[in-house]
């Protein structure tokens, strides 16, 4: 398991790339992309802010390595629909 700062680190690289993404979508993209482009800036920051208070923050009661593991794995899948989304 890497260490919580290491992890915060890589979700802040991440959501700050596509989010930059998602910003030339708006600006440079079809004028029918502007609203959508807003729209994934917005859930850009809303799982940013989410899974940084979570990585501080974690479930008690769950094993820390079960915990870290259920977290990479439903960043990774937003991030995934994200990516999706941009492209189309």
């Amino acid at each position: 398991m890497a260490s919580k700062r290491t992890l915060k680190k890589k979700i802040n690289l991440i959501c700050e790339e596509l989010f930059a993404e998602g910003v030339a979508l708006s600006l440079y993209g079809p004028e029918a992309q502007k609203d959508n482009g807003q729209a994934i800036l917005f859930s850009i920051v809303k799982i940013h802010n989410n899974y940084i208070s979570r990585i501080s923050h974690p479930e008690p009661g769950m094993k820390a390595k079960d915990y870290f593991k259920d977290l990479r794995e439903k960043y990774s899948a937003e991030i995934g629909e994200i990516l999706d989304q941009i492209n189309s």
